[in-house]
């Protein structure tokens, strides 16, 4: 049965952790990934990670012959084309095609629209600061909450620094500031006439949200990252596909091409303006033009917009010309076009030279099987055929052995690493700062145990006793019978 692999590491109390998992293929054509431990390495090296993850399968017993994929991040240890993990494990398998985790892709792509437009990088900036003195400081906390809960809007989200990493998470902390605009300047006003370094930084704040070239900046921001937001969330499913993860890609593009247009920005504008003059703050301006040097312009006259809506617009279409050109770079990956190779086979039926690679395809019977299920079936994605093939009799499905063979090719490649990442916050619950001391094999033991509770459940825990007993003489005279 074919298999990929999804490796991630993280540091714990005492050193590098490396989490994998396994993908697999039941036979209803459901995407399974399951989480099988968390391993110590040497180094962090691609040959040291490659080394782990080989002896992993081995103690498992499952043969790397039948390793079809593998993702991981895109650090240089685990994505480089030379010395990184995945060239390791190609050289040992080249069938096992590797993927660019699909959320990595999508927060880097994040990080690069937000910091391509200085009028949103900087709104951004501030709402951080805004969040780390509400988080460091108990004083501006009290007085907030305070001053939220006398206009009546306690159940408004809390103010909290935007996470460093995680650029597809900060929809909340951005929105938390936009609904409370006024609540904010209220409690830095408050906070900066207080003497000291916090009263200092709260009037500074407070200078950089009484413009309204803030307000404008957040707006055109969460229009945005709202919808990757959305995709991020959707890539993180376990049973996600590749084939479904690039319609989903060419969806949430064709939504972003589609905001670059007069009217969308106008729009946001309108809505910024109408908040600006509700607060009665700053207005929107046209900053200061520098004058560029001579020795690059000659005699060409400087380009000043008339209007501050020409000048920011052009702020706006640079955020989203980044999206989209980030997203032709990032998932632009040379075994994706493979995948592309072998989900057009099963659309189109026709068959190319690729599928000789593969050991469990034969050419002449996949022909004649795909001419068959596309004369008797309708199908416009890998989701179309996985649903037919689910519904089949018995019989019929056994006449399409080569189809589902490689419908299981498709569905084995992981989308993500999600489900690796997800083990990191059991293993932060496991081993703590109070239990630094504990072995590899029992943290191993406590964390798979952990992440599969539901498995755990169904474990007959008197059969376990009486086996443990049964081993031998002594146990039976000691224990007795347990059942």
């Amino acid at each position: 049965m074919q298999y990929s692999i999804i490796i991630d590491g993280t540091q714990d109390v005492s050193g590098e952790q490396e989490s994998i998992c396994i993908r697999y293929v039941d036979q209803d054509l459901v995407p399974h990934e399951v989480f099988v431990g968390l391993y110590e390495v040497s180094g962090t090296t691609g040959e040291a990670i490659a080394r782990m993850a080989r002896d992993v399968l081995l103690r498992l017993n499952i043969p790397i012959a039948c390793l079809r994929g593998q993702t991981y991040d895109g650090a240089a240890n685990m994505s480089g084309k030379h010395s990184g993990v995945q060239a390791e494990m190609k050289r040992q398998q080249p069938l096992a095609l590797y993927v660019h985790c699909g959320t990595h892709c999508l927060n880097l792509i994040t990080q690069s629209a937000c910091e391509s437009s200085p009028l949103i990088h900087g709104a951004l900036q501030w709402v951080h600061e805004l969040g780390t003195l509400c988080k460091l400081s108990g004083k501006f906390k009290g007085i907030f909450l305070g001053i939220k809960a006398a206009s009546g809007d306690g159940a408004s989200a809390s103010l909290r620094p935007l996470c460093p990493t995680r650029w597809t998470v900060r929809g909340k902390a951005i929105k938390a500031v936009l609904s409370q605009y006024e609540n904010v300047l209220t409690s830095l006003e408050e906070m900066g006439a207080n003497t000291g370094t916090t009263g200092a930084k709260a009037n500074g704040l407070k200078e950089h949200f009484e413009k309204g070239k803030t307000v404008l900046g957040l707006i055109l921001a969460i229009e945005v990252i709202e919808v990757l937001e959305c995709l991020n969330k959707s890539l993180q499913k376990r049973t996600e596909t590749i084939t479904g993860m690039k319609s989903a890609i060419d969806c949430v593009r064709s939504t972003v091409q589609g905001k670059r247009s007069e009217t969308s920005f106008q729009v946001l504008y309108d809505k910024a303006v109408e908040m600006v003059e509700s607060l009665g703050i700053e207005p929107i301006q046209v900053p200061h033009q520098r004058p560029p040097p001579k020795r690059y312009t000659g005699g060409a006259s400087q380009y000043i917009p008339k209007t501050t809506v020409e000048h920011y617009r052009v702020e706006y279409y640079r955020m989203l010309d980044c999206v989209d050109a980030q997203f032709e770079a990032r998932f632009n990956q040379p075994d994706l076009k493979i995948l592309q190779e072998l989900d057009d086979m099963l659309v189109t039926g026709e068959v190319s030279e690729i599928v000789g690679q593969y050991p469990e395809l034969d050419m002449n019977s996949l022909k004649i099987q795909l001419s068959m299920f596309r004369s008797s079936y309708q199908i416009k994605s890998t989701t179309d055929a996985a649903d037919i093939m689910r519904k089949m009799p018995v019989e019929v499905r056994g006449l399409f052995n080569q189809v589902e063979t490689l419908l299981r090719l498709l569905l084995v490649i992981p989308a993500s690493s999600s489900e690796a990442e997800q083990s990191f916050s059991a293993l932060r619950r496991l081993k703590t700062w109070l239990r630094s001391s504990m072995t590899q094999m029992r943290l191993n033991h406590a964390a798979v145990c952990h992440v599969h509770q539901d498995m755990l459940d169904d474990v007959d825990t008197q059969q376990i006793c009486q086996q443990f007993i049964d081993v031998n003489e002594k146990r039976r005279h000691v224990f007795g019978s347990f059942i």
